[in-house]
């Protein structure tokens, strides 16, 4: 165990330390910045956050990835076991807006030993899990008890690097551990199911849960100064917007379900949403110190960064939803995936550890136009799909997707993070606010969006086909007679017989309809991806025009003396 280093002014998160103002003010020479940490210590830290992160991932996913398998075992339908996610995402999409001010007053160590002791209890729980109603309760637990892993594994990340790759390297590799944990999930799930069900998938994450218990115990991060920065109107504030995140959060889980006409309580929590968030935001635009500030999330360059990180979180789904339920459409379970999954982390690593090595400010637009041109053409291939489509038939566009998914955050989150401290360390929060909102919504938005749009087309799909089945057509009946043929043996009466062949006729026109439906999916997506491509290259066109012609004609006119 290393000592920990007690740098008064030092913010794993800030560029560069900073001397307390009493220090500024006195004759006192400023502290002296951290030395450089060892390449050992360096790894070691990086170890860490990566399994903090795929801790953190890993029981996140693990039940998302998993609804079908589980639903026996808790006796419960599929829309009913889909309530699992639904109550872990509630408190998980807003609770890290409170984590940054409880770690700036209460202290980082603090902050970290609690949080991992409490994940650890949670996962714990799990075990005794029996029933639906009671996994329901654990896993909203659950939610509130994984929020600050994130926030730990960026952190440890962080504290492996020096000032000048902290917001390039580091996060670059942080987003990269935190992208694998979905396709992992799938991997690792067939074995720990055929383990132990539900309690093979808890013992493996409890297991991980106590190795990160003492890792955290055992290796300490760099503890910022501490300050009294929660008011009581933050709490006000807070729990609004928590009400409202969390109604908008069940909204996108469940409404696609149960459609999002057909029950009235959707439509009531959408207007519980509305209101606890503008209330949030009337409160917070009338303080002095507010929990955050509105007026600069609602900025054009903050409002520029939101939509666009939004737009790209909605593409992404494709990877985690669109292709792994086209394959389970076919009737292909996990395991009969999993290569497709290795192949997705490889790519995923490559990916990462390339955008590490060649991100600087600079370059960020550049590695968009990249990803955008690799979503396109994964896409694109995606949507040539058959009922002969196999997972190695999509190891080369799924490739692509997963390298797209890994290296378009990175400069988005680097940008966003020198803006925000720019202003100063009080913009982290709003900046992680915008950030975890467009990440952890915007996820769930798209896969409301696409599994809507894909129960629309296939709907669709379904009565263009139904319209050319006809038994009159000597095609169609043909196709009615070699299906019922299988059964001739066992059932001898010809009604039945019949029956039977335009039953199986009925599944296929089904299936290929669900096809078509993926297709449309897959082409929109890479549609969204062109249109998002032409906007980036317009935007960057227009900015070098600007700074090459426009910026230095107004110069030169402004410097020229008045007649």
């Amino acid at each position: 165990m290393i000592p920990e280093a007690e740098f008064v002014g030092y913010d794993p998160l800030k560029l560069q330390p900073e001397p307390p103002e009493e220090a500024v003010l006195s004759d006192t020479p400023p502290p002296v910045p951290p030395l450089p940490m060892s390449p050992y210590w360096s790894a070691v830290y990086i170890a860490a956050s990566t399994l903090i992160s795929l801790t953190q991932g890993l029981g996140m996913n693990l039940i998302a990835t998993n609804v079908s398998q589980i639903q026996g075992y808790l006796g419960a339908t599929n829309t009913e076991t889909t309530w699992l996610i639904a109550a872990y995402m509630a408190p998980n999409v807003s609770l890290s807006v409170a984590l940054v001010k409880i770690r700036s007053q209460y202290g980082l160590r603090n902050f970290a030993e609690l949080s991992i002791a409490g994940f650890v209890l949670i996962s714990l729980m799990h075990l005794f899990v029996t029933d639906l109603q009671s996994a329901i309760i654990i896993r909203f637990f659950s939610g509130i008890a994984a929020s600050p892993m994130s926030t730990l594994a960026f952190l440890y990340m962080l504290e492996a690097f020096p000032p000048a790759r902290k917001l390039t390297v580091a996060v670059c590799l942080v987003l990269t551990n935190i992208s694998l944990a979905s396709p992992l999930a799938r991997f690792l799930s067939p074995s720990l199911l055929e383990f132990g069900q539900w309690r093979g998938l808890y013992m493996f994450e409890v297991s991980l849960a106590f190795i990160a218990f003492a890792i955290i115990y055992l290796l300490p991060l760099t503890p910022p100064p501490r300050a009294k920065v929660i008011e009581k109107l933050d709490i006000v504030s807070y729990l609004l917007i928590a009400v409202g995140f969390g109604c908008t959060a069940v909204f996108l889980v469940t409404g696609r379900l149960y459609w999002w006409t057909e029950v009235p309580w959707l439509g009531i929590l959408l207007a519980v949403a509305v209101v606890t968030v503008t209330l949030a935001v009337v409160i917070d635009l009338n303080r002095a110190k507010p929990l955050l500030d509105i007026r600069w999330i609602v900025s054009k360059e903050i409002l520029h960064l939101a939509g666009t990180i939004l737009l790209f979180r909605l593409i992404v789904s494709e990877q985690a939803t669109v292709a792994t339920n086209f394959f389970q459409n076919l009737g292909l379970l996990n395991e009969q995936i999993a290569t497709l999954y290795a192949v997705m982390m490889v790519s995923m690593v490559v990916a990462g550890l390339c955008c590490a090595a060649v991100m600087t400010p600079e370059r960020g637009p550049a590695i968009h136009v990249v990803a955008l041109v690799f979503l396109i053409i994964g896409s694109y291939m995606d949507s040539q799909a058959t009922n002969l489509t196999r997972p190695e038939n999509m190891y080369v566009s799924q490739a692509l997707i997963a390298a797209a998914t890994v290296i378009f955050l990175p400069p988005a989150m680097s940008a966003g993070l020198t803006s925000a401290l720019k202003r100063g360390p009080v913009y982290i929060l709003n900046f992680f606010v915008v950030f975890l909102a467009t990440q952890s919504l915007g996820g769930l938005l798209g896969t409301a969006v696409f599994g809507s749009f894909i129960t629309i087309r296939e709907k669709f799909h379904s009565n263009v086909l139904a319209e050319h089945i006809v038994l009159s057509d000597p095609l169609v009946a043909q196709r009615v007679a070699q299906l019922a043929g299988g059964y001739g043996r066992v059932i001898t009466d010809k009604v039945l017989l019949n029956a039977e062949g335009v039953a199986l006729l009925s599944q296929q026109t089904t299936r290929e309809a669900n096809i078509l439906a993926y297709n449309d999916a897959f082409f929109l997506i890479a549609g969204i991806s062109f249109f998002a491509l032409v906007a980036l290259l317009t935007h960057v066109s227009f900015r070098y025009a600007a700074g090459r012609f426009i910026l230095p004609r107004v110069t030169g006119e402004m410097a020229q003396p008045s007649s």
